[in-house]
């Protein structure tokens, strides 16, 4: 197990999720008492598991067509993107 791409994948991600609209949700779902706390758990962690692999799935097969280089650029212009378009609509 390659520890370094843990690690950066873990930290990237739990950096990401952090304050997001998902952990809003949770958060809300958590608060109210009619509910068991770890059935909210369980659930948003099968969510946050399930949207992962689809990433994991989507991103093995489209960089069998797009060269993974190239995928790192387009991620970067799309993150620069939305970051202006934000600053712009606020």
């Amino acid at each position: 197990m390659d520890l370094k791409i843990l690690s950066t994948v873990f930290i990237t991600v739990f950096l990401a999720e952090l304050g997001d609209k998902t952990q809003l949700a949770t958060l809300l779902f958590a608060a109210d008492k009619a509910h068991n706390n770890w059935v909210i758990f369980l659930g948003a962690s099968a969510a946050l598991i399930l949207s992962s692999a689809l990433g994991v799935f989507a991103g093995s097969i489209i960089s069998d067509y797009i060269n993974p280089k190239t995928l790192h650029y387009l991620a970067g212009i799309g993150f620069i993107a939305i970051g202006i378009w934000t600053l712009v609509s606020a």
